[in-house]
């Protein structure tokens, strides 16, 4: 493994080599330095060095934190297509160099694609925010650098909606959109709110199909997200590169970060690894909505059970707010926190409808008589009473389908066909 840095174009730049700069280096002859690596000490990025000189040759320079940013102010950088931040978990004691940096780089309109080493996800968000434009783990797989290099050349042409509504071809989507958002929460952990947000969205989306209408499923549960699972898609880093410039993303990268489900239901999983649920805060949040409203007819959001900054953000989006809760004292107990807090807050707690999971049988009285006093007691609906759908819908989970695909018959697909029907059939009345 090569472990040195090409020398004459380190002295070139003042670079960690710590030679001086000769005259030859501003010349008409000197050759153009395309691109650099910074790091606190680059040679112990040895597989980074190697990637460099793959991709530029002889046309790359290594800097250091502190010279950095006297190097690209300069004339010195007037070529460089990019930079490569190495940082490893010596550095996250002070980023503060780090994205200082990235943030001259960025003002000199200089491309930063960061190369973290076993860096905590906190650090990681604040580089990317900062303004790295891409990333790639390091160690470096194989083809990583190339691949960052490539999208960062990429520039997307501008999305613009189209003033008049127009059909879209079958298989494309129209820009033209006004989707209905509907979170889906789930008020104590294990009462089925993802399986039945999985289900709910591809219900819709066969459905909607033959009104040529899209669905989405967005899983904001950025640490312990299932969607995924429950609906066999893989969890890609470009899900973690795209919610760390959420800000700034638009329709197309969007669309990029999507994974389908049987090439018809369009999931934003969540990322590879588990990340504090403040990774991303209320303007992320409300970009990504709006941005998925001009994209899809319905757009199913996955919620997490704790409520953080951005839950105000989804709810004030939200067309119905599914609330689900099971039978019992810990939902109870739950609810009624939940809707004391929206109260509170002075938050429209009417758009929440309750949907009572694992809901008695028709023919439980006594089981009916607990539903009616829970609903009671707590000064709330069901609006929907899910029936118990027994060991099909753990396997189907396990299978990663949707339980139409496994269990047709099943009687919890079929109430959540009927919901799905309703919302449709509710959604075409408002549009008349």
């Amino acid at each position: 493994m090569k472990k040195r840095v090409v020398g004459h174009k380190l002295s070139a730049l003042s670079c960690v080599s710590g030679l001086k700069m000769n005259a030859e280096s501003t010349s008409e002859n000197a050759e153009v330095v395309r691109a650099c690596a910074v790091a606190r000490q680059i040679e112990e990025f040895d597989l980074l060095i190697e990637d460099m000189e793959a991709e530029l040759g002889a046309d790359w320079g290594g800097l250091t934190f502190e010279n950095a940013p006297g190097i690209l102010t300069s004339d010195l950088a007037r070529d460089l297509e990019f930079i490569a931040v190495a940082v490893d978990t010596q550095d996250e004691q002070d980023l503060a160099p780090v994205a200082n940096v990235i943030r001259i780089a960025k003002e000199q309109n200089i491309n930063v694609i960061l190369v973290p080493h076993d860096l905590n996800t906190v650090a990681l968000h604040q580089l990317m925010r900062t303004g790295a434009d891409d990333f790639a783990p390091y160690p470096l797989p194989e083809g990583a650098l190339h691949d960052a290099i490539e999208r960062i050349k990429a520039v997307p042409e501008p999305v613009i909606a189209p003033a008049v509504a127009t059909a879209a071809p079958a298989g494309e989507l129209a820009q033209n959109r006004h989707g209905i958002v509907l979170p889906v929460y789930g008020l104590a952990g294990g009462v089925g709110a993802s399986t039945f947000a999985a289900n709910l969205a591809w219900e819709m989306q066969e459905v909607l199909a033959k009104e040529n209408k899209k669905v989405c499923i967005l899983d904001f549960d950025f640490q312990y997200g299932a969607i995924s699972t429950y609906l066999d898609v893989p969890r890609t880093e470009q899900t973690f590169e795209f919610l760390s410039d959420a800000l700034s993303a638009d329709a197309e990268g969007l669309k990029q970060a999507m994974v389908p489900y049987r090439e018809s239901l369009d999931i934003l999983p969540a990322p590879p690894d588990a990340l504090p649920l403040e990774f991303i805060g209320s303007e992320e949040v409300n970009h990504l909505i709006e941005l998925a409203t001009t994209l899809y007819d319905f757009v199913i959001i996955d919620l997490p059970i704790a409520l953080v900054s951005w839950s105000e953000t989804v709810l004030e989006h939200a067309h119905l707010y599914f609330g689900l809760v099971e039978l019992d004292m810990r939902s109870a107990q739950n609810t009624l926190r939940f809707m004391r807090t929206l109260k509170a807050e002075d938050l429209p707690f009417e758009k929440v409808q309750f949907v009572l999971n694992r809901a008695p049988k028709f023919t439980d009285m006594n089981g009916k008589a607990r539903v009616k006093k829970m609903a009671e007691s707590l000064e709330i609906q069901f609006r929907f009473q899910l029936p118990e759908g027994g060991k099909q819908v753990a396997n189907s989970g396990d299978e990663g389908e949707a339980l139409k695909q496994l269990a047709p018959k099943n009687p919890l697909r079929k109430e959540i066909l009927k919901i799905a029907k309703t919302i449709s059939k509710l959604a075409a009345d408002e549009g008349e």
